[in-house]
C-alpha cells in the first residue's frame, strides 16, 4: 500500500519524511494538486454500485484501494500549473481530487476539514482553554474603545494578526507589536486586531506533536523580545523536557480538534509556565529537528506507513 504526499516540488521538509519511508521500503506517490491537469491525472469511476479512483503522476499510478494514508504537507492551489489556469478549474478540479480522496478509506495528516478549522485562531483559543492550557488574556475587536479598555486592564499588549504572516509583499500588514495602555487605537476600526496581554518570557518553546508522540525544543529569548520568529537570539534550539499537565492538554486539544500533526508554540515566563500561544495544523518541524537531532521526521514516517486497520497509527511514546 502506498503513501500519498499532497506537497509542492521544492518541499524539501518532505524529502525528509520520504528518505524515511523509502528506508522502510514504503511506496510513496508524491502528487502537487497544482499539476491536476497536466503533469499528473486523475480518474474515478462511481458505476455498479463500487467506487474505484487512480491517481498517475511521475510514471506511477496509484489505486484508491491500495491508499494507505495521505499526508498534507504543503500542497499547491489545484490547477495552478495548468495551460490555462483559472478560479472555475481549480474549483472543478478541487472538488474532482479532494472527492475522490475523500471517498476512500484512509487515515490523513491532517484531514483537509480538520485543517481548515484548526487554523481560524479564535476557534484555537477557545479549544487552548477547553484544553486546560494557560492562556494570555486576549481580545479579537474592531472596536477603539475594547481596544483601549483592555489595553488598561492588562498593562502591555501584544498586537498581532490572527490569520499569521500574508503572503507575497502586500500593501497592508499588522506586524506583531507590542504597545501600552496610552497607545492610539482608532485604527482598529480598520480591520479586526487580535490584542494579548505581554508575557515577559524566559523562553520560545515550539512543541511538534506526531499522532501521541510529543517533541519539545526550547530556545532562550532575549529581554523584551517579542516575537520569537523575528530576529536573531543567538542561543539555539534544545530539547527540552514536556510537562505532564502541559502534555495532558496538549492531546485533549488533539482530540478534540482530530489533527494527527501539530505545532505549538508556547511563552515559558520567569516561572517556568508555558503560555499557550497558537497551534499550526501544519508547521514546519526541519528547523527543530536539525537542531535538536530530535527523530520527528522518523515518527512522521512511521505514523504515514502504518496500515489502515491500525486506527490512527503507532502508539509513541513522548
Amino acid at each position: 500500500m502506498t503513501v500519498l504526499i499532497l506537497t509542492s516540488e521544492q518541499d524539501v521538509t518532505a524529502d525528509m519524511v520520504v528518505a524515511r519511508l523509502h528506508e522502510r521500503s514504503v511506496p510513496v506517490m508524491r502528487l502537487d494538486p497544482a499539476d491536476i491537469p497536466g503533469r499528473a491525472v486523475l480518474s474515478a469511476d462511481y458505476a455498479h454500485g463500487d467506487f474505484d479512483g487512480h491517481l498517475s503522476a511521475g510514471g506511477h499510478v496509484l489505486s484508491m484501494g491500495g491508499l494507505r494514508s495521505v499526508w498534507v504537507r504543503r500542497p499547491g492551489e489545484p490547477a495552478a500549473h495548468a495551460a490555462h489556469p483559472s478560479p472555475w478549474l481549480t474549483a472543478e478540479t478541487r472538488q474532482a481530487l479532494y472527492g475522490m480522496l475523500y471517498s476512500a478509506p484512509t487515515r490523513w495528516m491532517n484531514h483537509p476539514r480538520k485543517a481548515d478549522q484548526a487554523r481560524y485562531k479564535p476557534w484555537q483559543l477557545r479549544v487552548a482553554h477547553l484544553s486546560g492550557f494557560a492562556v494570555p488574556p486576549t481580545v479579537i475587536t474592531t472596536a477603539p474603545r475594547v481596544a483601549q479598555q483592555f489595553a488598561e486592564e492588562n498593562g502591555d499588549v501584544v498586537v498581532k494578526s490572527a490569520s499569521g504572516p500574508p503572503p507575497g509583499e502586500p500593501a497592508l500588514t499588522l506586524p506583531t507589536s507590542l504597545v501600552g495602555s496610552g497607545a492610539d487605537f482608532s485604527s482598529v476600526a480598520a480591520g479586526p486586531a487580535l490584542l494579548q496581554r505581554y508575557i515577559a518570557k524566559r523562553a520560545d518553546i515550539r512543541l511538534t506533536c506526531v499522532g501521541s508522540r510529543l517533541f519539545g525544543a526550547r530556545k532562550r529569548a532575549e529581554p523584551g523580545q517579542v516575537d520569537g520568529r523575528v530576529g536573531d537570539t543567538g542561543h539555539p534550539w534544545e530539547e527540552v523536557q514536556v510537562p505532564d499537565r502541559v502534555a495532558k492538554s496538549v492531546r485533549e486539544y488533539l482530540s478534540l480538534s482530530g489533527l494527527a500533526y501539530a505545532a505549538f508554540d508556547f511563552a515559558e515566563d520567569e516561572d517556568g509556565l508555558w503560555w499557550f500561544l497558537e497551534c499550526n495544523q501544519g508547521g514546519q518541524f526541519g528547523f527543530v529537528e536539525l537542531e535538536t537531532g530530535q527523530p520527528i521526521a522518523e515518527a512522521i514516517a512511521l505514523w504515514l506507513a502504518a496500515r489502515p486497520a491500525d486506527g490512527r497509527g503507532p502508539e509513541c511514546r513522548r
